[in-house]
């Protein structure tokens, strides 16, 4: 069989293919309200990683899924990237995987039977890597390939970390440097270097599992993951979810050392501009910061960094924990005022 790139196959790739801010919260609609559920720790009113349900005063159960079209052409890379993002929003919650499940759909005219099987092992190499099993799934025949888990997590109700529990004078922390999205779009225009290329799939293969360790640590307020709504959109949501405001440092923010370049040339995913047209509004950008710089911001972050809420006291603990876990790039970006719920980008 002949084949046409992954790529080609598919209008958007990665988390960059999620649906606009603005545009889900107006088709979640009432949907984001608490539901009646006492042991439902976590649901849907605060836009968090997952869902979280409590068992009994020593378990709680996460739940939460996650998948995509394809971001690379290597089919299993490709498998490799969609497993690592969807178990990353369970170590966001500060759990545990346990368990996973395969959601595939695929082309089955266009892709052979040994592409589609190197997508599939390529997620079953990292669920190996997680110490969980991959026990199932369901599969569709698609026009276009997609493929994700749905990931199932255990953590203890105390130790629980949502997106809405900053608190004012916090630190912030991000783990993994910007510009996946941004090295994407250069891949699919044949622009990205074998050295870029090798860079984007390190970062977006490694596993967030620190997040379980900084979820005991006393001072850890709140956490989320960096995704397909930018650093900005990710952060707006512990803003709002915590009636706090932030305020960042652009040269404090990490950034893929190969991604920098192609940022400069404006190159990125039109999920940039969707998320800007989204959630533009809510950020103040200081007047020395350029196009490019801004929109970095707002670049879709496929298996992205973890953004942490901390007390000062505990920061230095936190980010050797990111350091021992090989996040060599985690630093402070910022803090937490009162006042709003806005972003401010100095």
């Amino acid at each position: 069989m002949s084949e046409v790139k992954l790529t080609q196959l598919s209008h958007g790739g990665g988390c960059g293919c999620k649906i606009a801010p603005s545009l889900l919260q107006e088709i979640l609609g009432e949907a984001k309200e608490k539901l009646p559920f006492s042991n439902l720790l976590v649901g849907t009113e605060t836009s968090d990683d997952a869902a979280v349900y409590r068992l009994n005063d020593q378990q709680a159960i996460i739940a939460t899924t996650d998948f995509f079209m394809p971001i690379v052409d290597d089919p299993f890379d490709f498998g490799r990237i969609a497993a690592t993002n969807a178990l990353s929003d369970v170590y966001a919650m500060g759990g545990t995987p346990f368990m996973a499940l395969a959601i595939v759909g695929m082309p089955i005219n266009k892709l052979s039977v040994e592409t589609i099987r190197a997508i599939l092992q390529g997620g079953e190499s990292v669920c190996k890597a997680a110490g969980i099993p991959l026990a199932g799934g369901h599969s569709i025949d698609s026009p276009e390939p997609i493929y994700g888990l749905v990931a199932l997590g255990i953590v203890h109700p105390d130790q629980v970390k949502k997106n809405s529990e900053a608190r004012e004078g916090d630190l912030l922390i991000l783990g993994k440097g910007l510009g996946v999205g941004v090295m994407a779009a250069a891949l699919k225009k044949g622009v990205l270097s074998d050295k870029g290329y090798a860079q984007m799939i390190a970062n977006t293969t490694q596993l967030n599992s620190v997040g379980s360790k900084l979820a005991a640590l006393e001072g850890v307020h709140a956490l989320t993951d960096v995704t397909g709504f930018g650093l900005a959109g990710h952060l707006l949501e512990i803003c709002r979810g915590s009636g706090l405001s932030a305020e960042i440092k652009f040269d404090q923010v990490p950034i893929l050392s190969e991604a920098l370049p192609l940022a400069r040339l404006g190159y990125g995913p039109g999920a940039i501009d969707r998320n800007l047209a989204s959630y533009g509004h809510e950020i103040d950008f200081s007047t020395h910061l350029l196009t490019w710089q801004q929109r970095l911001l707002a670049d879709a972050q496929t298996s992205g960094g973890l953004l942490v809420s901390v007390d000062p006291v505990a920061a230095k603990e936190v980010l050797s924990n990111f350091y021992q876990a090989g996040f060599s790039q985690a630093t402070v970006i910022g803090v937490f005022k009162s006042g709003g719920t806005r972003l401010s980008v100095a």
